[in-house]
């Protein structure tokens, strides 16, 4: 099991760039997941382990795209309808068993193979059949059109997925029709969950007077899951600093990731700092984002820790930026950039410069059919509400510091961060 740096998480300071933080995520972690061969049904949300290549070429054989009437190109007339006897009937599994004779077709159904001597498919829709058995076939195909090569989706040998990569429904399905019924998948990784703060009470349990329920808990619960991760609940921390190391010591032996929400700023009550340094080590990334400047970082017994601030929409863009990465990197997988989809703005908004900043905002049609990225009406850190109700975050760069009605801004739908 590869084991992180002493110095892994030494950064700190000025206010940290996002790129940058993400760049020495990637340069300086190491997986610690290990390794195990899981049959196909249950690979789907793992982490590939190791490059699967392709024994086989895919399709392995010539075969026809359509259902039509394979030929010899050199048949067909340029100019004019062409009329051909009909030679044989090839069924997807059967084989004709001979070449094709010039001057004749062959009846062909999808994914049946190419027979010998045809190089091109006429599409039945294409094609009429006449009275006396033969066939008359329009003019203009293209040499190759409908036939499909072996190996023209994947040549045998080459690397089919890479390693990893988390494994979607579509990926098992190249793994089958490779021929695989098991691969290589890293080991889930192992994730210990808390909050922090007395004011916090669990769902289902009475509400006490001045506290409030614990929502960040459950939302990155439910985001590591998705993630492959198998999540120990272990519930809230009070603010007390040697309760939060004595937890954290705890649990650092059995898992892979320490992850709290809450008490991470550098307030009177923030107790999270003192007691990650008393078990372990700790450094501070002050991020140039909002929400969700604080998020510190350390280790706890070698086992590496995450605090994020505890407003719930600072949780998701910081659990979004350093997290989720975090956690597939560890995981042996890889972080690649998030996917920013150009939209058009219907909001303004004016920010500082040398801070990225992110608002919330739902895809919306413009009288002309364009997408717009309207912004929720009220602002702040707290409002679940508006991760509810909107789509996704409009990311506004370091640069920017003034958005109007028309701009083209970056849009991250949620679909593709949680």
């Amino acid at each position: 099991m590869a084991q992180l740096s002493d110095d892994c998480f030494a950064f700190g300071g000025a206010l940290l760039p996002v790129d940058e933080a993400l760049a020495e995520l990637r340069a300086r972690l190491a997986p610690v997941a290990g390794i195990e061969r899981v049959p196909l049904h249950g690979v789907v949300g793992r982490i590939l382990a190791e490059d699967l290549i392709a024994g086989v070429d895919l399709p392995p054989f010539a075969n026809s795209a359509v259902d039509g009437y394979a030929l010899r190109h050199a048949d067909l007339s340029h100019d004019v309808d062409t009329i051909l006897s009909v030679g044989g009937r090839v069924p997807a599994g059967g084989a004709l068993g001979r070449q094709v004779q010039p001057g004749e077709t062959i009846r062909i159904f999808t994914g049946a193979p190419m027979p010998e001597g045809a190089d091109t498919v006429m599409m039945q829709e294409d094609a009429e059949p006449l009275p006396d058995g033969r066939v008359r076939l329009r003019p203009g195909l293209k040499r190759g059109a409908n036939a499909r090569e072996a190996g023209e989706d994947v040549r045998a040998g080459a690397v089919a997925l890479a390693a990893g990569r988390l494994l979607r429904p579509q990926d098992v399905g190249m793994a089958a029709a490779l021929g695989y019924d098991a691969l290589a998948v890293r080991t889930r990784l192992r994730v210990a969950l808390f909050s922090t703060g007395d004011e916090l009470a669990s769902p289902g349990a009475v509400l006490p007077a001045l506290k409030v329920y614990d929502s960040n808990r459950f939302t990155l619960h439910a985001a590591l899951t998705r993630l492959g991760c198998t999540v120990t609940d272990l519930g809230i921390l009070p603010d007390h600093p040697a309760a939060v190391a004595s937890a954290l010591t705890e649990a650092a032996p059995a898992h892979d990731l320490l992850l709290t929400s809450g008490g991470v700023s550098t307030g009177e009550e923030d107790h999270v700092k003192a007691a990650v340094e008393a078990a372990g080590s700790l450094f501070f990334w002050r991020l140039a984002i909002k929400p969700g400047r604080p998020v510190a970082l350390g280790q706890v017994r070698g086992t590496v820790f995450a605090g994020l601030p505890g407003n719930p929409v600072a949780v998701v863009v910081t659990f979004v930026h350093i997290v989720r990465p975090l956690a597939l990197l560890l995981g042996g997988g890889t972080a690649p950039p998030l996917l920013r989809f150009p939209v058009r703005a219907a909001l303004r908004y004016r920010k500082k410069a040398g801070r990225r900043e992110y608002v919330r905002a739902s895809l919306v049609r413009g009288e002309d059919g364009a997408i717009e990225a309207r912004s929720f009406p009220r602002e702040g850190a707290g409002l679940l509400s508006s991760l509810v109700e909107t789509d996704g975050l409009v990311e506004l760069d370091e640069a920017t510091t003034t958005v109007m009605p028309g701009d083209a801004v970056a849009f991250l739908p949620f679909s593709e961060l949680l």
